[in-house]
């Protein structure tokens, strides 16, 4: 009986061992694992804060380079022709009044012709007045018959053209007069001499100015504005021009001229500079004009993408997927830069997040106003 409990009870003691086995080894893995669960597509489940293409009132400033000009130039010219040129009394680089003799004439033909044309008149003088006496004897004796009818309108006629004559004569004078009045050229305006072509020798009237002067030493800047920061330029608008020294000064928009250039869409604008004796014609500047205000097609700045490319930014269409739309920037304020080229107005644009997806990149778009948190809404 003894040997009957001791077997029973090792028995006992195999079946728990084999018992717990089977429990181990359906607890660690008697069972096939599951399959894990795919990922979701990171692209597709992406979300992004979108905003959009929009005309806002933008201020800011525009920067344009141009070349300095005169604001209005003077040639001078001799007003009579065929005489040489017998002294030059200015030179480049000078500044002149306005009246002032630059070049002499020599005259002396035309005083020996003034001289003669006198001698004429002085005739032409003692001429009439004995036409005038003869006629003067005559008068009363119409139908008198103690001198012919044919005498009487005869003297009366050739006192008339003696007269005539004396006028033509001193006609002549006064114009040979004039002539020597223009022996010496002088400026018309005040002025920087621009230029100078003419040299002792020379005869006058050669149909190319002898002078030319910036009148009263004013020099502006011929701004290239493009065609988009036009509109938004008033004349008499302030705008800071720097010059190759690097020093500012300040300049006051004079004009903007009514045509486009077709090739690069820039418009020129005349800014007024004050007088100063190192601006020259020819120069460069560069303008910067500021307090600039305009409805413009404009986007925030965190819509930009920057690449070896240039300048883009990522539209989402209707399918939600992105792509990227190069982009040409002008004016900045408040967080916003002008669009003059790119995506239409109403677009939507990725913010922020454009370096994070890829062309066709399909995401989940948030507009901006609703990605505001409510705690932030409630400051």
């Amino acid at each position: 009986m003894m040997g009957q409990g001791m077997m029973s009870g090792s028995t006992i003691r195999a079946l728990a061992a084999v018992g717990l086995a089977a429990a181990l080894l359906v607890g660690c893995g008697g069972k096939e694992p599951k399959t894990p669960a795919p990922k979701a597509d990171a692209g597709a489940s992406r979300t992004v804060t979108v905003g959009s293409v929009q005309r806002r009132a933008l201020q800011g400033g525009v920067t344009a380079s141009g070349v300095l000009v005169t604001s209005e130039e003077a040639a001078v010219s001799a007003e009579v022709n065929g005489f040489r040129v017998a002294r030059v009394l200015a030179d480049i680089g000078q500044t002149v009044k306005a009246g002032q003799v630059l070049v002499e004439l020599d005259d002396a033909l035309l005083r020996s012709q003034i001289e003669q044309q006198t001698a004429l008149v002085s005739q032409a003088e003692v001429a009439a007045r004995q036409a005038a006496a003869q006629a003067q004897r005559v008068n009363g004796l119409d139908n008198s018959g103690a001198v012919a009818k044919e005498q009487i309108d005869q003297r009366r006629f050739q006192a008339e053209s003696t007269q005539a004559a004396l006028a033509a004569q001193q006609a002549g004078l006064r114009d040979l007069q004039v002539r020597s009045g223009k022996m010496q050229v002088r400026a018309p305006v005040g002025g920087l001499v621009l230029e100078r072509t003419v040299r002792p020798g020379d005869l006058s009237g050669g149909g190319q100015p002898m002078f030319r002067l910036a009148r009263d030493n004013l020099i502006e800047l011929s701004a290239q504005v493009p065609e988009s920061a036009l509109r938004a330029i008033q004349p008499g608008a302030g705008a800071s021009v720097t010059l190759p020294n690097g020093q500012a000064i300040q300049g006051r928009v004079r004009v903007i001229e009514p045509t486009v250039q077709a090739n690069t869409r820039l418009g020129q604008v005349r800014i007024a500079l004050p007088v100063r004796g190192d601006l020259r014609p020819g120069g460069s500047a560069t303008a910067q004009f500021t307090d600039l205000r305009s409805d413009v097609l404009s986007v925030r700045e965190t819509a930009l993408r920057y690449d070896a490319d240039g300048v883009s930014v990522f539209i989402v269409g209707p399918d939600r997927r992105v792509h990227q739309v190069p982009v040409e920037t002008g004016r900045r304020g408040a967080g916003f830069v002008e669009l003059v080229r790119g995506p239409p107005e109403g677009s939507r644009v990725l913010l922020g997040a454009a370096s994070f997806v890829l062309e066709g990149d399909v995401v989940n778009p948030v507009e901006e106003t609703a990605a505001v948190p409510a705690q932030a809404k409630a400051k």
